[in-house]
């Protein structure tokens, strides 16, 4: 284990589909649950209905695919169409992680790139040191079933 892991982690596939095909499927937050092992469904909050830098949404997490089950709420930071779509979990004052998807377009195909990024609390810090090489296996896991089955999707 080392001492000063790093508080983020990112997966990368190929998908072959435009970047505005995967654009429209992970910035839908309501389709999450087709292809997360841990989030098993989204739906948009405080009358947001898309994605856009603000808008809001709660997702219903499975911790761990087993429990405890909990509803995160989330918010929009990053929304660059065909680009990067990026939120933040924690609440309105406090932000825990971040996650999101960049898109490069590569060929007739498009290189989508699933990443997290935990806020350098000293709470999370210390959380991190100790179970940060678990977490960090079970979230680069289910980052690539998550991209596997998003990629079944656009490329049927």
């Amino acid at each position: 284990m080392r001492l000063l892991a790093p508080l983020t982690d990112e997966v990368s596939l190929y998908v072959d589909a435009p970047p505005a095909e995967v654009w429209a499927l992970v910035s839908d937050v309501t389709r999450i649950g087709e292809f997360s092992p841990e989030t098993f469904e989204a739906r948009w909050t405080r009358g947001s209905t898309g994605p856009e830098v603000g808008a809001t949404f709660k997702g219903h997490v499975k911790r761990n695919g087993v429990g405890p089950t909990y509803w995160s709420g989330c918010k929009v930071t990053v929304c660059e169409p065909e680009r990067h779509f990026e939120w933040s979990v924690g609440s309105d004052s406090v932000t825990v992680n971040n996650w999101g998807y960049r898109l490069q377009p590569e060929g007739d195909g498009t290189r989508v790139t699933e990443y997290f990024r935990l806020e350098p609390s000293l709470a999370t810090r210390a959380y991190w040191l100790l179970l940060g090489h678990l977490r960090g296996r079970t979230n680069r896991r289910g980052m690539r079933t998550t991209l596997q089955r998003m990629k079944a999707v656009l490329e049927s």
